[in-house]
């Protein structure tokens, strides 16, 4: 019986300590940001009508949540982004393999989607309330042809990184082309495919003010864009910062998920 040797655990003890000083500095860096922002909007170089102080768009964010019913406009933005995502994926996802795995799907819908990803989304917003008017449809394809055609080429890429030899070895022991998608190409991309989804959800929130400024009546994107008109800054910035509050809580957590899932790959 041949005996294992023990496992180290200096590379744990290794990563660890490298999380915790990455952790030290992010929060370091939050700390620095809002200290040359308080000096700065103090100072009164800037007028506080165009910059005011992190204590006032501290008490602005409050105030939304007393007096605006702030929370319900953060659920129905939420639940825009998250649908118009989900969407993307269910159909980038299944086209994105078949691009890379069949030379003729690829060379018919690669063209068209590198034509559009280049296509300013603000742009075909008059042509998505033409088509669509200006109720929830409209919103939601604004925010997923801001994702889906990103998407889809990112998927394409990342099953063309799998390795021939993993492909080839399945062909030589008699898969089929199904249980080769299913037990090889998926499982080899699916890290980096996890990645770029998380990648693609930040780029569909930064989509979400031009999608609720038409004919919205609730929404994050549509309280900045009523207060604006009244030069509320405070509570502008506020909105502005719970998009990134929440645009950091939904990566995290997706960067929790992958460490978890392919911890293989630390090792």
């Amino acid at each position: 019986m041949i005996r294992r040797p023990p496992r180290s655990t200096q590379g744990v003890s290794s990563a660890a300590s490298d999380v915790y000083k990455r952790q030290i500095l992010g929060i370091f860096g939050f700390i620095l940001f809002l200290t040359i922002w308080h000096i700065t909007a103090s100072s009164g170089v800037i007028r506080p009508e165009f910059l005011p102080t992190p204590f006032a768009v501290a008490q602005a964010f409050v105030r939304l949540f007393t007096e605006r019913d702030f929370a319900s406009d953060i659920i129905v933005s939420v639940g825009r982004v998250w649908f118009a995502f989900l969407l993307s994926v269910v159909i980038a996802v299944p086209l994105g393999l078949m691009m890379s795995t069949y030379r003729v799907v690829g060379a018919i819908l690669e063209p068209f989607v590198d034509f559009v990803r280049y296509l300013p989304v603000p742009a075909l917003v008059p042509l998505l309330v033409i088509w669509f008017g200006v109720g929830e449809t409209s919103k939601i394809a604004v925010l997923w042809m801001g994702t889906f055609f990103q998407l889809i080429l990112l998927i394409a890429d990342d099953t063309k990184r799998v390795p021939v030899e993993y492909i080839e070895s399945g062909h030589t022991l008699g898969a089929s082309n199904g249980q080769i998608m299913r037990h090889i190409i998926i499982p080899a991309a699916l890290p980096n495919m996890i990645d770029n989804l998380r990648i693609t959800l930040g780029w569909c929130w930064t989509y979400l003010i031009i999608a609720e400024i038409v004919a919205a009546n609730s929404g994050i994107g549509h309280m900045i864009w009523s207060l604006r008109r009244f030069v509320k800054t405070p509570e502008v910035m506020a909105g502005i910062i719970a998009i990134g509050i929440i645009g950091l809580l939904t990566d995290q957590a997706f960067r929790f998920a992958h460490a978890r899932l392919f911890s293989y790959q630390r090792r």
